[in-house]
């Protein structure tokens, strides 16, 4: 299908007639702006399929232990220490729930004491 110049010409009188030719300005702008988010959008998608791509490379196999990079003056990680990090924080979390448990308790006994 070839438009030639009587069927452009048509088409640009439509739409003169539709919008008024104070408001062709205005969509034209904004028909740029609109095209300019999109592309820089576009943009952004890309850069994070190759930062994906990247990451995957540098991405350990499940099961894999990775030590961490180490640190000037840093003491480096054993799996012994995680180990006994988890045992640490699962006891300071039973602590906190038997305290929040006797605050329950007390706050029930103060409750019917009324």
């Amino acid at each position: 299908m070839n438009l030639g110049p009587m069927e452009i010409g048509l088409i640009i009188l439509a739409v003169l007639l539709l919008f008024g030719y104070k408001k062709l300005p205005d969509a034209s702008r904004s028909m740029g702006r609109s095209m300019r988010i999109f592309k820089s959008e576009m943009k952004g998608m890309k850069d994070d399929d190759v930062r994906a791509k990247d990451e995957a490379r540098t991405t350990p196999v499940t099961g894999q232990i990775v030590a961490p990079s180490p640190v000037a003056g840093a003491t480096p990680v054993t799996p012994v220490d995680l180990e006994a990090e988890a045992a640490a924080a699962e006891a300071r979390a039973a602590t906190a729930r038997a305290a929040a448990e006797r605050a329950r308790t007390s706050a029930a006994s103060a409750d019917t004491a009324r």
